[in-house]
């Protein structure tokens, strides 16, 4: 635990739900983002968890089942660790990877997103800390760059409180359909980060081209590779643009949506 963190008797844990299935790229979360080196997306994820000196520990979430052994095997590579649960539960599994944490706050990013906007964690952890937050929400960045960190103790609420579509992968849905119960501030990153027309998460092979290309350009500077130079790559690569395009409007139609309390 970090010495900041325990003085103000917290723990914050990051806890990555991991499975093997999807209907249309398979083992997205395990898929190379550098084929010779076999530094997979979760690789780069959690090597950059590890950077940064608020997360005190990060856990792998593994659904059941037999094809999603080699979840543990990455845990035990990463000398981290493990719970397995419920593949449609994915909520429990972050509660529970929560607990085996002993942490009071769980930070929370895909594990199919290789890039996360790394550099304003500790600056947002700070403020949810002293401002004595339930739910700290990144929103409106591209596509697999935001992030969330959330109190152990709103999770064991949503999961208590929703219904199965909440303990999907929607994991704080309940919380965004029901801000009044929580206390909870929402952030935007710089202006030009927020890019409707980008995405950095892999649902689809087009997109893992794009993440692989980002990767080889950037792979001296991983696993801390800045957004906004992402971003930069991407508008002086207008081609690579035009192969996750198709896939935008789907992600932010669902995506950063709240409810009025």
């Amino acid at each position: 635990m970090s010495s900041d963190n325990a003085a103000a008797g917290r723990k914050l844990a990051a806890v990555l739900a991991c499975r093997n299935k999807g209907s249309r790229l398979y083992g997205k979360p395990l898929q190379n983002l550098d084929v010779e080196a076999g530094i997979t997306i979760l690789d780069n994820i959690i090597a950059c968890l590890k950077t940064i000196p608020a997360v005190d520990e990060v856990v792998l979430a593994v659904s059941e089942g037999t094809e999603n052994l080699l979840f543990v095997d990455v845990a035990r590579k990463h000398g981290i660790r493990h719970v397995v649960g419920d593949e449609r539960d994915v909520l429990l599994r972050l509660v529970c990877g929560g607990q085996l944490a002993g942490a009071t706050d769980v930070f929370r990013v895909t594990s199919e997103s290789p890039f996360m906007h790394f550099e304003l964690v500790e600056e947002l952890w700070r403020e949810h800390v002293s401002g004595g937050y339930d739910c700290t929400f990144l929103d409106e960045a591209v596509d697999g760059c935001g992030f969330e960190i959330l109190s152990l103790g709103s999770l064991e609420q949503s999961h208590a409180g929703g219904d199965a579509r909440h303990r999907s992968e929607l994991c704080t849905l309940y919380i965004r359909e029901h801000p009044g119960e929580f206390k909870v501030v929402r952030h935007r990153p710089p202006e030009a980060l927020i890019r409707k027309d980008l995405r950095l998460t892999v649902d689809n092979p087009e997109d893992l081209v794009v993440c692989r290309n980002v990767y080889a350009r950037f792979k001296d500077r991983a696993p801390r590779i800045p957004v906004s130079e992402i971003v930069a790559h991407l508008d002086e690569n207008p081609q690579l643009k035009e192969l996750t395009a198709p896939f935008t409007g789907l992600g932010y139609s669902s995506m950063y949506v709240w409810k009025q309390s």
